[in-house]
């Protein structure tokens, strides 16, 4: 009888093991299972745009993430997290996702701060105006906020800029920024890729006698007067030309740049308007530029043509006839401007 008990006893125990094994294998499966349902990366529904505020925790993020179906599980990145430190230090900013990806990619953007870039393209010739009305135009930034940047005393001085503000100073160009960037980041920016167009520039030869700030000032007017490059060094070399002889410079859009309300027609009384832009009342260059000049137009103002011209007048294609001598200049004017 006790030998019965005792076989009893142990069949009974082989039982017990073998479904405590059975169920081991079965949360176990259950683990992987659940492990590589929250890994398996998935699409979101739609496009989902996140904001990282400056601070926030990955806890915070996660959760976002989980509820907005770009991961299946924020307890999951938050695992991989723990075990990849390195990858805990998210990067604040807006961030789009669309396609689908894994938790390390996800983890990886944040970290790197992969976040969404807009398109800002300045053309050449732009106003300081006109960029900050672009600029709000492309949801990068208010326009009076970066006007207000541009205007600031302490970044003036701490890009050397001898002006009241940065006209002229930015150059046209396709940028790509971070929404949320800053009007200062942005203006920074700008000048900076000013300086290394600016680098590249020969030596200035017969315009030695001006410095950076006049020749700035110079090739904004010649961006202004004329969109080609090859009549660039020309109408340079009437500017340099009339300097020397101390003649007005006579361009019509140094007297538009001050004019409030400019309405595409200039007119006799405009001419007259007293203003320190008003190159046909005042002698020399204007007090500074009167709009970002390109590439093209910096050249032209650091080496002019050779030229004896004093004089040009636009043909009414886009490209102008010049003239050494007022006689000509007349003539020319007449058959370009009276008699159309």
């Amino acid at each position: 009888m006790a030998a019965k008990t005792a076989s009893t006893s142990k069949s009974t125990k082989v039982v017990f093991l073998l479904r405590l094994r059975l169920i081991f294998i079965l949360l176990l499966a259950l683990t992987g299972i659940s492990g590589w349902w929250a890994l398996t990366p998935m699409t979101p529904p739609a496009t989902v745009r996140l904001e990282v505020e400056p601070g926030a925790s990955l806890i915070q993020v996660a959760r976002k993430l989980e509820n907005q179906q770009v991961i299946r599980s924020a307890l999951a990145l938050r695992l991989l997290a723990k075990f990849n430190p390195e990858l805990v230090n998210i990067q604040a900013g807006h961030y789009s996702f669309s396609a689908k990806a894994s938790l390390p990619q996800i983890l990886h953007r944040l970290q790197l701060g992969d976040v969404d870039q807009l398109r800002f393209t300045v053309p050449e010739g732009f106003s300081l105006r006109q960029i900050a009305q672009r600029g709000a135009e492309v949801g990068l930034v208010d326009a009076e906020a970066l006007l207000a940047a541009a205007r600031d005393p302490l970044l003036l001085q701490s890009l050397k800029i001898p002006a009241s503000d940065l006209e002229g100073y930015l150059f046209p160009e396709t940028y790509q920024f971070a929404q949320g960037v800053t009007a200062e980041n942005i203006l920074r920016t700008m000048f900076k890729e000013f300086e290394r167009q600016y680098a590249r520039l020969p030596k200035p030869a017969a315009a030695a006698s001006l410095d950076r700030h006049q020749l700035v000032t110079l090739a904004s007017i010649i961006q202004k007067e004329s969109a080609l490059a090859d009549e660039m060094p020309l109408i340079s070399a009437v500017f340099h030309n009339r300097l020397q002889r101390d003649m007005r410079l006579q361009t019509d859009p140094t007297v538009i740049y001050a004019l409030p309300d400019f309405n595409g027609n200039l007119t006799r009384r405009d001419l007259e308007t007293p203003s320190p832009y008003n190159t046909y009342r005042h002698h020399g260059l204007p007090p500074g530029p009167i709009a970002s000049p390109g590439l093209e137009a910096l050249r032209a103002a650091v080496q002019p043509a050779q030229s004896d011209d004093l004089y040009f007048v636009a043909r009414g294609d886009g490209s102008h006839e010049f003239s050494a001598t007022l006689k000509e200049h007349n003539r020319a004017v007449r058959t370009y401007q009276l008699n159309r």
